[in-house]
């Protein structure tokens, strides 16, 4: 049995225009109007350039979304992700109805609660509690109804003591636990929510991610924007990969993050820099090379799961017999920390000093890894510290029988599990 379709986009597109709002408009307006009078197409649908930040513009017009197509059911979660520029957060306002699309259609069934940025959807000069039954009336809901939902939305936001202060005194952490308690709890057939759970702290950010997994057992839909991957790994059955305006990839979420962080992730296998101010680091250490070593000299680039490899880093040290120790945390793309190992805490000689770690093969599964390095002095006070240093991707070398799934874990031992009869 197919589910109901909720929302449908057919070939959505949204065209911003560059420089000072203001600046020639009313000449480009009337170049418009004229063409569509005398019923031509749109004479700036035809320029415009590719929404990419890094770049000088070459034109007056940039397309922040560019034949966007897809269609969502009811009680889909999915996750919407990309690099910062790939026009998530516009096609969140358009679905939100904040803004219309330049081309195409968008068709919405429900009631839609959106959760775009802080203070959306909030008057700062009500309080909290006028604020409350204002939203729920945008969605539709009569004063009983809300009435029903107010004392669940405070105990959830945590802002009881300051319920009947206006908005406008609210912290930024206090909006967002708010607002976020009235999306949630009012309701709606469709939520969307932005990145804006990066300004909780991580008690309410888990909170968040519990009610929404609570709102989706219950059959309505949600969209879902983040960076962190391992958020929209667990929260969402479906995912969909922007970038530079249009969508790249859309299906099951594992198999989305994998293509999004393999294409917008460099294998980075080694480092080095000479013994300058241009080498990360201090007056106490330099950081002078970083280089992982696979056991394959012929091609050094490819680590499979059955490769061992080392990890190398060259540092100096400036002063005599300083007490240091590193530490290295091996880090999956999407966050999760596979481990942490540190030397021996030991007095340095000044000059020159090599540390080595050695994987095994057999150890790691097939992922993309990144590499944080700390040099710590005393056992207790870092003096140094560099994140995502190396980068690499392990390749899956190895198939099971007629299997060829992702294998499950950050880890993939070969370790000896045998079965007999009895």
């Amino acid at each position: 049995m197919s589910k109901e379709i909720v929302i449908k986009a057919e070939n959505i597109s949204k065209q911003y225009r560059l420089g000072q709002v203001g600046t020639g408009t009313l000449s480009h307006d009337l170049k418009r109007w004229w063409s569509l009078m005398r019923g031509k197409e749109d004479p700036y649908l035809q320029v415009g350039v590719e929404n990419d930040r890094t770049k000088k513009a070459t034109d007056d017009y940039a397309w922040a979304l560019r034949e966007v197509n897809f269609e969502i059911a009811s009680g889909d979660t999915i996750g919407i992700i990309g690099k910062n520029g790939a026009g998530k957060s516009t096609l969140l306002k358009l679905l939100s109805r904040v803004t219309s699309p330049t081309t195409g259609e968008i068709k919405i069934k429900g009631r839609i609660a959106s959760l775009l940025e802080v203070g959306t959807g909030f008057h700062p000069e009500l309080t909290g509690r006028e604020n409350i039954y204002m939203n729920g009336a945008i969605l539709g809901m009569t004063k009983k109804e809300i009435a029903s939902k107010f004392d669940e939305i405070v105990d959830f936001a945590g802002v009881e003591m300051y319920i009947d202060t206006p908005v406008k005194r609210y912290s930024s952490g206090m909006y967002v636990r708010l607002a976020f308690g009235v999306a949630a709890h009012l309701e709606p057939e469709i939520l969307i929510v932005d990145e804006v759970l990066a300004v909780g702290d991580a008690e309410f950010q888990k909170k968040c991610l519990g009610k929404m997994s609570d709102v989706a057992s219950h059959g309505r839909t949600i969209i879902f924007v983040s960076h962190n991957m391992q958020a929209v790994q667990s929260l969402c059955k479906s995912a969909m990969y922007m970038k530079a305006g249009r969508v790249t990839d859309m299906g099951p979420t594992a198999t989305v993050i994998n293509n999004y962080l393999s294409r917008e992730i460099r294998n980075s296998l080694e480092r080095k820099w000479e013994l300058d101010v241009d080498a990360p680091g201090n007056d106490k250490v330099r950081l002078l090379s970083a280089v992982i070593q696979t056991s394959d000299a012929v091609n050094n680039s490819v680590i499979s799961i059955n490769t061992a490899f080392s990890i190398k880093f060259e540092f100096y040290n400036y002063f005599e017999g300083q007490q240091l120790n590193l530490s290295l945390f091996l880090n999956t793309a999407s966050g999760v920390c596979v481990f942490a190992v540190g030397t021996q805490a030991k007095n340095m000689s000044k000059g020159r000093q090599l540390a080595e770690l050695h994987i095994p093969s057999s150890f790691l599964n097939d992922d993309i890894y990144t590499i944080n390095l700390m040099i710590v002095k005393d056992t207790a006070s870092v003096i140094f510290k560099i994140d995502d240093v190396l980068i690499f991707e392990v390749i899956d070398s190895v198939r099971n029988g007629a299997w060829f799934g992702k294998w499950p874990g950050a880890v993939r031992p070969d370790l000896k599990f045998t079965s007999e009869k009895m």
